[in-house]
């Protein structure tokens, strides 16, 4: 069985907009080295959308990017992604699929049948799996900013508090912290 670990950009005072953050060729790499470790992507719709509407274009050479952004495309462009959605069942991207039914039992095989492991990166989606207990690593790379407004990491949802034992901490030379943590047991 294949773990879900939950990677994503975080500010200190836990701002997940996607539009705040170092964007450089060091956070690239850095992504495209977890996403190269993990079997599969898993993102909710909102996500999946923002991801089609630009990095497709990347891998294709629609749209001009430093090397670092076009091998991360080229890899996301061929790593399988599944979405959770409601309200959307078409994915035309390479390698998407819609993951539909119970949220626990979909997640859970998806899981099950990626001894890879799988990579989720949607803010609202990682709560709603780590409500289910599903999500067994965190990932987070660190950015050396406060940014005083939102959205933040998990908007206070949480039932309880999650105790993580730390796997790795890794200084960037641009001054955010890659971070690996796993449920403490």
């Amino acid at each position: 069985m294949g773990r879900l670990t939950f990677g994503f950009n975080v500010t200190l005072d836990g701002c997940i907009d996607h539009r705040e953050g170092i964007a450089d060729d060091e956070t690239h790499a850095h992504f495209t080295r977890l996403m190269a470790e993990c079997g599969a992507m898993l993102w909710g719709r909102i996500t999946y959308e923002m991801m089609e509407s630009y990095w497709p274009l990347v891998a294709r050479g629609e749209v001009e990017a430093p090397p670092a952004m076009h091998e991360w495309a080229l890899k996301l462009d061929a790593k399988p992604k599944y979405v959770v959605s409601a309200t959307r069942s078409d994915y035309p991207w390479t390698n998407s699929h819609h993951l539909s039914g119970d949220l626990r039992a979909s997640v859970q095989d998806l899981k099950d049948r990626t001894p890879d492991g799988v990579l989720v990166g949607s803010g609202k989606l990682a709560a709603g799996l780590d409500r289910l207990d599903l999500i067994d690593e965190y990932s987070f790379l660190v950015q050396p900013m406060i940014t005083g407004h939102g959205p933040t990491l998990y908007e206070g949802i949480l039932p309880s508090t999650r105790r993580l034992d730390l796997i790795s901490a890794e200084p960037l030379r641009n001054g955010a912290l890659a971070v690996h943590y796993r449920r403490a047991g």
